[in-house]
């Protein structure tokens, strides 16, 4: 018998989970450890800041539905692993003992890079956790009772950029709504080298839609921003030219700021030499397997990837849903392979789907593969975008609950495209 730990319960953790439990034989033990009693759907984040939903619509208790599928659960932090051991050492005293670790704890939120920066202790909101994005919430609704300026986009080095997209044109919908969007003026400042790179070189024509609808909402922008530092009610703001060079420096004003920060290897993992870049994410092969530790695997925003491109602020690649459940799956074939003496050779798909809500309307792109140059580039816009985001919603949270292993974003989100297979070589 062989016992799998995955460490971490996130949109791929938890679904890679039901997966594995599924493509092992009953023999070999499956354990999901999170540091939180609960699941949170993620991707619900920005609708939360702005109370567009509540903690229950898109969070509930783990350990019944794993239980329920045979799949064992510890609530703890890991505080620190032992790959030649093979060992984890949790915070609640316990050692665990593994004989393969699927590693997908998401990032550490690296908000002490910037000074001033953060919900605890800084000046900026987050929408990264939905602790923060309640926190956020409480901040949006000051500024509905006091306006003013408003700040939102990405820190230096950041590599996820959809959710401040969204959060911007959310709040500005919800500024409407409240009919006080006339006091508030918008500015999104964000790393990426112009509109629309989203850390993946663009993706179609995201640069010119995105512009147009910044500029539809009245929503001023600087890119290849490095914010320097953030006090109370300013930004600090070097906007470089191309070649790295200052080009103008900024004094931002905000009664409210969201801003997501970059990522970095969560402790536990990070301290692991051999194991992690220096930025802390884990290393890993085409079949998401560690080069020394053959028996540990890893999948979403855990895993290093190296940036589409060199910007003059630096921007990273971000790993969307598609792309983490794609590597949970080929990490599950590759586990059941290895324990049953066959050759471990499954790939993830590295292509990127994303669904993003813009408030009253939407966007969404396919890029294939991911880093250009690509086989397919598809980049949409419309309202029924914002109507397929909130039916994925209620379909994932569901899919959670029932135990499905069924690649939920392949058949769902493509079906919403419109797309019926997603292969690298098409």
């Amino acid at each position: 018998m062989a016992r799998v730990i995955v460490l971490g319960a996130g949109t791929g953790g938890m679904a890679g989970a039901y997966e594995i439990r599924e493509l092992l034989a009953a023999e070999h033990q499956v354990t999901v450890i999170n540091e939180r009693e609960d699941f949170q759907f993620v991707p619900s984040n920005p609708w939360i800041a702005v109370g567009w939903r509540q903690r229950p619509e898109t969070s509930f208790a783990i350990r019944p539905y794993l239980e329920n599928k045979g799949i064992e659960f510890i609530a703890s932090a890991v505080d620190r692993i032992d790959p030649e051991a093979n060992c984890l050492y949790l915070r609640d005293g316990s050692q665990q003992h593994y004989e393969y670790l699927v590693i997908c704890t998401g990032p550490k939120l690296n908000f002490a890079a910037v000074e001033g920066a953060g919900p605890h202790g800084g000046f900026t909101q987050s929408i990264c956790t939905l602790d923060h994005a309640e926190t956020c919430f409480k901040d949006v609704q000051a500024l509905i009772d006091n306006p003013g300026p408003v700040v939102v986009g990405a820190m230096p080095g950041a590599s996820c950029f959809g959710p401040a997209y969204e959060y911007a044109f959310i709040l500005e919908t919800e500024l409407r709504k409240r009919k006080v969007r006339d006091q508030v003026p918008m500015t999104y400042i964000t790393s990426e080298p112009y509109i629309g790179h989203l850390g993946l070189g663009g993706v179609g024509d995201s640069k010119s839609m995105l512009e147009s609808e910044l500029r539809n909402r009245h929503i001023k922008w600087i890119t290849n921003a490095r914010v320097s530092r953030v006090a109370d009610g300013v930004m600090y703001v070097d906007e470089l030219n191309d070649d790295g060079d200052v080009k103008k420096q900024h004094e931002v004003p905000f009664h409210h700021s969201m801003m997501l920060p970059a990522f970095a290897g969560v402790d536990a993992v990070a301290q692991v030499g051999g194991l992690v870049n220096p930025k802390g994410f884990v290393l890993i092969d085409e079949f998401q397997r560690n080069p020394r530790w053959r028996n540990i695997f890893a999948a979403g925003v855990c895993v290093a990837i190296p940036p589409v491109e060199t910007t003059p602020v630096p921007t990273g690649t971000p790993k969307t849903g598609y792309m983490i459940e794609s590597m949970m799956t080929a990490i599950a074939h590759n586990l059941k392979a290895d324990l049953e003496g066959g050759v471990a050779d499954s790939r993830g798909t590295w292509s990127a789907i994303c669904l993003a809500d813009m408030g009253d309307t939407g966007a969404a792109f396919v890029a294939i593969p991911q880093i250009p140059p690509r086989n397919v580039t598809w980049f949409k816009q419309g309202k029924w975008v914002h109507v397929a985001k909130v039916a994925f919603e209620k379909y994932f949270i569901h899919k959670m609950k029932t135990g499905s292993s069924e690649p939920i974003y392949e058949k769902y989100t493509l079906k919403a495209l419109g797309i019926n297979r997603l292969k690298d070589d098409e």
